[in-house]
């Protein structure tokens, strides 16, 4: 998302990513890669480089830049970069990037933050716009976009958490699609699950539509 992706009435919590992986504990060892839970997604391998930053792995067996944050990835090519322009005999010439208030470039890929808070953004922008009393074909078209969406977003540990949050045994998690009130407040509270795992404040989900729908009450976004 281009801003955070929720805030309380008078707070602005930090960004979080979008179902994101485990990113502490013990590394997965490498047979688990190949080991397939019962629904048919394959367990995250996580590796830690030298500075303890932890990245996973995709599924060709190479690190995956959009399941890792820019600074885990940072650290897993500085040496390989280095290493490169020490061996390099020829110069080039690259377009100048422009950079946010951060110094961080605002040209290259994204990382899976990144990825996670504008997909926050579209998606809560999404229930702002649904029809306050769907259709039965336009319920039908959303279910569809979130089933393909937890299979082809591009962060794979991402998507199969997404995918399996919603298949949850009793129920609870299917999508809600009757109307704007009701999906509104189900995206809220998947956007939630990833606060807790990530030990982030929960969002009060009585506040979802000042948030991404009407505005806040004190005026901030006039």
């Amino acid at each position: 998302m281009a801003d955070e992706p929720q805030s309380q009435p008078h707070s602005r919590p930090n960004p979080t990513t979008l179902f994101p992986h485990t990113t502490t504990g013990t590394p997965e060892s490498p047979s688990s890669s190949s080991d397939n839970k019962n629904d048919g997604s394959k367990l995250p391998v996580i590796r830690r480089d030298e500075d303890g930053k932890s990245y996973v792995l995709d599924k060709n067996g190479k690190p995956c830049r959009l399941c890792t944050s820019a600074a885990a990835w940072r650290n897993l090519t500085k040496k390989s970069k280095a290493s490169t322009a020490a061996a390099s005999t020829t110069t080039t010439t690259q377009p100048q990037s422009q950079s946010n208030s951060t110094g961080a470039s605002t040209e290259c890929p994204p990382d899976v933050e990144a990825l996670g808070r504008s997909t926050w953004t579209l998606l809560h922008s999404l229930t702002a716009t649904y029809p306050e009393k769907a259709s039965p074909s336009e319920q039908t078209e959303m279910k569809s976009f979130l089933t393909l969406l937890s299979k082809l977003y591009p962060c794979w540990v991402c998507a199969d958490d997404f995918r399996n949050w919603m298949a949850e045994p009793s129920g609870k998690n299917q999508p809600r699609l009757g109307g704007r009130s009701e999906f509104g407040n189900w995206m809220c509270e998947a956007h939630n699950e990833v606060n807790r795992k990530l030990g982030k404040k929960e969002f009060d989900c009585r506040f979802w539509e000042e948030r991404w729908k009407d505005g806040w009450k004190d005026g901030r976004c006039d």
